[in-house]
């Protein structure tokens, strides 16, 4: 699949799906506290999607995903499934939300703390964070996927962290995941040039002990496979004439 450039009208329809699947984040804040199930959580958001925001949760029955958001605790790298599990203090959830309006997708997700987290766990959603932006602050016209993968990943390992390596960003629109895959870690000088038009993701996972990571039974949850923390951000982003356009900001990041 090339990568596609997005004209004006897909673009302005990906603001909208972008700025949705942000409000859910925002909307689904409060509820996220110790004593809820991240069933509870789904339920709420499938609603708020569904009900208010008139769109479709693109998780559900997604190569047979069975939930409308993915939910990841503690060593849970990526594509937890909402279950009965109870979150509890000292947590650290990722909620990854993407709403489908208009036949087009908009993709973020962001990290919770429940209670109070320990240091270790503050430290990674932090960096993780840090990860993100940095990748998101170099994106303009002429720059390659390579020297934001390098960047992400030299700020990772220099803070003692690691960068998943088997998953990853995408680029997205109508398609849920289509070209390019935007890796978290790479070779600076290497990968696709950005072109202005051009929509992915980046959402670097990261780990507090080693990278490496082990599907589970389900076929998708994935962990990592020292039992380590995980943190993960993530935004839908636009490449513009000189720089980026961040599809899924919140109003809290403004």
């Amino acid at each position: 699949m090339a990568v596609t450039i997005k004209t004006s009208d897909e673009i302005e329809k990906m603001r909208i799906a972008g700025r949705l699947a942000g409000e859910v984040l925002t909307m689904i804040g409060p509820y996220v506290k110790e004593g809820v199930t991240t069933d509870e959580l789904n339920t709420i958001c499938h609603d708020y999607i569904v009900n208010e925001q008139k769109a479709i949760p693109a998780p559900l029955n997604y190569n047979g995903f069975p939930k409308s958001i993915c939910t990841s605790i503690n060593h849970v790298v990526c594509h937890g499934i909402p279950s009965k599990k109870v979150l509890k203090d000292g947590d650290i959830i990722n909620i990854d939300i993407t709403v489908i309006k208009d036949h087009y997708h908009g993709d973020t997700s962001k990290m919770f703390f429940i209670g109070e987290p320990n240091v270790k766990a503050k430290h990674i959603v932090k960096i993780a964070h840090e990860c993100l932006f940095i990748g998101i602050d170099m994106i303009k016209p002429g720059v390659k996927l390579g020297d934001i993968g390098a960047a992400i990943q030299h700020h990772a390992e220099k803070s003692r962290c690691s960068v998943v390596r088997e998953y990853c960003g995408h680029g997205i629109g109508r398609v849920f995941h289509e070209d390019p895959q935007v890796l978290h870690y790479g070779t600076p000088g290497t990968g696709e040039t950005l072109r202005e038009g051009m929509t992915f993701t980046i959402e670097p996972m990261v780990n507090i002990g080693k990278y490496h990571t082990r599907l589970l039974p389900d076929n998708w949850t994935v962990v990592t496979k020292d039992h380590s923390l995980s943190a993960q951000w993530e935004h839908t982003l636009l490449v513009t004439a000189d720089g980026v356009e961040i599809l899924t900001l919140r109003d809290e990041e403004r």
